[in-house]
This record gives structure tokens, C-alpha cells and sequence, in this order.
């Protein structure tokens, strides 16, 4: 066998070929990513705070940390 009768690889447009490729490749991971991320940690989020939110008292807090001595402006309420 001689030397020419090897086929040559096609070199011409491979950068380019691959490119395509990968970059499909590329797009299509990060769009699930983030997709995935959305919909696993930001609306649990979303939802652990709304439930928190349901549920919460500013000013049954702001008493208990005014008792608690927490302020300096703010003096804890006297028992009568």
C-alpha cells in the first residue's frame, strides 16, 4: 500500500463544524440549568418565605425584643 491511498481528514470547516456543535451543546445545558435552578430552589424560596410571611407578627416581635431589652431608644413596657 502506498501513501496515497490513505484519505486525507477533512480540515477545512472543522472549527467551524464543531463550534456549531458545541455551542448547541452549550446553550442547551445552561438553559436546563438554569431551568432546573428556577424551579428547585427559587420557588421553594419563594414559597418559604410567603408561608413565613403568612404566618408572621412584626409587632408581637417588636414587643418581645423590646422586653428582651434589645433597643436602647425603646424602654421595656412596665407590668401594671
Amino acid at each position: 500500500m502506498s501513501a496515497s491511498a490513505i484519505a486525507k481528514p477533512a480540515m477545512r470547516g472543522l472549527l467551524a463544524k464543531r463550534l456549531r456543535f458545541h455551542l448547541a451543546v452549550a446553550f442547551t445545558m445552561a438553559f436546563s440549568v438554569a431551568g432546573l435552578f428556577k424551579f428547585l430552589v427559587t420557588d421553594s424560596r419563594k414559597n418559604a418565605y410567603a408561608d413565613f410571611y403568612k404566618k408572621y407578627d412584626a409587632v408581637k416581635d417588636f414587643e418581645a425584643m423590646r422586653e428582651a431589652g434589645i433597643f436602647e431608644s425603646v424602654k421595656p413596657k412596665k407590668a401594671h
